[in-house]
């Protein structure tokens, strides 16, 4: 990461390129997705005419992500968007949509918290499977935004932060955390 905090500057070419200033190299809208993921703030501006097309990409990602069938937005949030477009709520929605933002890092950072061994239902069997899971959803929720602070090292790991291979692995750890807490109800 740049260490003077400024976005990291993406140029695109006539041929509509995507050129890394940082690191000399062309790179697709995958890698600008992942620069994001890591925590990165781009920039994208036109080589020739020096316009910021940042918005128009970030929003290529997105509907890129959503055609695949990673749908983060519901169709009524997305029906909302378009809708405000053309209602006076158009200067409302940025900050609320950025607000809530916030208030979902705060909530991931307060909830991870609470998920620790200093909690009295930490003892409890399989609630150390059940926080892991809690962890990865709400990175997977929030792709990553923000720092988790209250993450355990634990969490922190390859494993826990995988993409795409998660779901059979998160099935399975939440079948058994069924019978584990059918077991207990007896």
């Amino acid at each position: 990461m740049a260490e003077d905090g400024k976005p990291l500057l993406i140029k695109r070419y006539a041929s509509r390129r995507l050129y890394n200033t940082e690191t000399s190299d062309y790179v697709t809208l995958d890698d600008i997705s992942q620069f994001i993921r890591d925590g990165r703030n781009v920039q994208i501006i036109d080589l020739k005419s020096g316009d910021d097309l940042t918005r128009q990409y970030l929003l290529q990602i997105i509907a890129d992500h959503e055609s695949r069938g990673e749908n983060v937005l519901p169709t009524n949030v997305l029906n909302d968007l378009v809708r405000s477009y053309t209602t006076q709520a158009t200067s409302v929605v940025p900050e609320f949509l950025a607000a809530s933002f916030e208030m979902l890092r705060d909530g991931q950072s307060k909830v991870l918290t609470n998920m620790t061994q200093s909690n009295p239902m930490a003892r409890m069997p399989g609630m150390e499977a059940m926080r892991a899971q809690q962890e990865a959803f709400m990175k997977a929720m929030t792709g990553g935004i923000g720092g988790l602070s209250g993450m355990s090292a634990a969490a922190k790991t390859p494993d826990a932060s995988r993409e795409g291979g998660d779901l059979d692995d998160i099935k399975a750890q939440l079948a058994e955390l069924q019978r584990q807490l059918a077991k207990m109800g007896k």
